[in-house]
């Protein structure tokens, strides 16, 4: 009936491999949706420079080990610090100008933060990427029968997982997450307790920030470090925030990694439709929920 449309059932090892591709991308997809969620949920901030500070977390590892001979472990907590501290003078120097004014003026101020961080590393490095070297420790692969899984991949997956979960108990489950909770929804009353709210909402910030920085240095060793790797997946990650529910801190996990998955079968079974899949999903959450699979209306 349709000629155009044709499935094939791929053989086992194809179909698991791009599931663990669809992991991996939804690892990424989690963790940078879920600081960009942290930084809106609780900060009322639409951060359009997070693909560039994650670019920054990549090259903040790359800067460690070529030029300091720092490795990648160490790198795993300097870079998120390094970015995150960056983070932190962005948001006092510029965004808490604007804390008060419409979300559309923290939209344009991130985008071309964006463009000038993105600018600045072309100018420096170009556009072709730079090589990270995998660490010795997680080099190499299992086979597990139905397929091949390279060690470093695993790594990624289950420590992008824990990172996730981690955040969402902080946030949700403990007496710091509540003070963040509600200093969103009544400053003043947090204030009145003797909490400094503008010292926390900059941390906060710093915390997202550095989130995105993490996913950088994780996505070093598997894609290359390029100016233009935050440009590359910033859209999509915006996508994954809407489809969960702007703030969501459970939506951006949840959301992340089944869209990855949804993302990698696609491939399979469609390839045609696997760049488009993400915001054809978008489209339709849209439509039946228009606050997100997981989001609140206001």
């Amino acid at each position: 009936m349709f000629p155009w449309f044709h499935i094939a059932i791929p053989p086992a090892p194809a179909l698991f491999a791009q599931l663990l591709v669809g992991l991996i991308n939804g690892s990424f997809y989690a963790m940078l949706s879920l600081g960009l969620a942290i930084i809106f949920g609780l900060l009322n901030i639409i951060n359009f420079a997070h693909g560039a500070q994650y670019m920054m977390g990549a090259f903040c590892a790359w800067f460690l080990l070529n030029w300091l001979g720092i490795g990648y472990w160490p790198s795993l907590v300097i870079a998120p610090i390094v970015v995150g501290i960056v983070g932190i003078a962005i948001e006092r120097l510029l965004l808490r100008h604007i804390a008060r004014l419409d979300h559309l003026y923290g939209l344009l101020l991130t985008f071309g933060l964006a463009l000038i961080i993105e600018g600045v590393f072309r100018q420096q490095f170009g556009s072709s990427g730079l090589p990270y070297t995998i660490p010795a420790e997680l080099q190499g692969g299992r086979n597990l029968g139905f397929m091949f899984l390279p060690i470093y991949r695993g790594w990624v997956i289950v420590f992008s997982l824990a990172v996730c979960l981690v955040t969402w108990f902080v946030i949700e489950r403990t007496r710091l997450g509540a003070f963040l909770r509600a200093a969103t929804e009544n400053p003043s009353l947090v204030q009145a307790f003797g909490i400094d709210v503008p010292r926390m909402v900059t941390l906060t910030y710093g915390a997202g920030v550095g989130l995105a920085a993490l996913a950088g240095v994780l996505a070093a060793p598997i894609y290359q470090v390029s100016p233009l790797m935050g440009s590359n997946i910033i859209i999509v990650v915006f996508a994954v925030v809407v489809i969960g529910g702007m703030g969501s801190i459970l939506g951006a996990i949840v959301s992340g990694f089944a869209l990855g998955l949804i993302e990698g079968l696609t491939k399979v079974f469609y390839p045609e439709a696997s760049s488009t899949v993400i915001f054809l999903i978008m489209a339709l959450v849209l439509l039946v929920k228009p606050a997100g699979l997981f989001g609140r209306v206001s």
